[in-house]
């Protein structure tokens, strides 16, 4: 059983996380793009769909924890520290999802299809505008870097007995 939940867990990340971390990746040139160029459809096109791959992923996400603590107990795991670093990382890794990137996805594009003004950005529009895909972009660094330290310490796992 251990075995079938692990396997789960894995692909479950590889399938749910590698999309978010890639399509919110993408996302910032995608609006610098599109707020560059209002009348290109197709530049914010590109960066609707990024979200929407961001938001529907980011749901789909939920399932990789689910597994990750069905596979920990079953493996009596749930007491290491190297485990108890990963959820707070993981934990981290969404609330900075939920809380800076998905939000200001949203703003970014209400901005591209002209129906409102960044809020709390300096300068003027587009000033302002470029500022928050700035922004935007260090917050998905963020995301992204957490999640990567929770794949190192899921590979390397202090004290585990793979020998690695």
């Amino acid at each position: 059983m251990t075995k079938f939940l692990l396997a789960v867990h894995v692909i479950a990340a590889i399938v749910a996380i590698g999309p978010v971390t890639v399509a919110a990746s993408m996302f910032p040139p995608a609006a610098r793009r599109s707020l560059g160029a209002p009348d290109d459809a197709d530049a914010l096109a590109t960066a609707r769909l990024l979200h929407r791959i961001c938001r529907v992923y980011a749901v789909v996400g939920v399932v990789v924890p689910v597994f990750g603590f069905a596979t920990a107990s079953n493996m009596g795991v749930l007491g290491d520290t190297w485990l108890i670093v990963s959820i707070v990382l993981t934990a981290l890794a969404a609330g900075v999802l939920a809380l800076l990137v998905l939000p200001r996805q949203s703003a970014v594009l209400e901005t591209a299809e002209g129906s409102g003004e960044m809020e709390g950005t300096p300068g003027d529009g587009a000033t302002g505008a470029r500022a928050a895909t700035v922004r935007l972009a260090m917050f998905t660094g963020i995301f992204n870097l957490l999640w990567a330290t929770v794949t190192v310490l899921m590979i390397i796992r202090p004290g585990s007995t793979t020998g690695a």
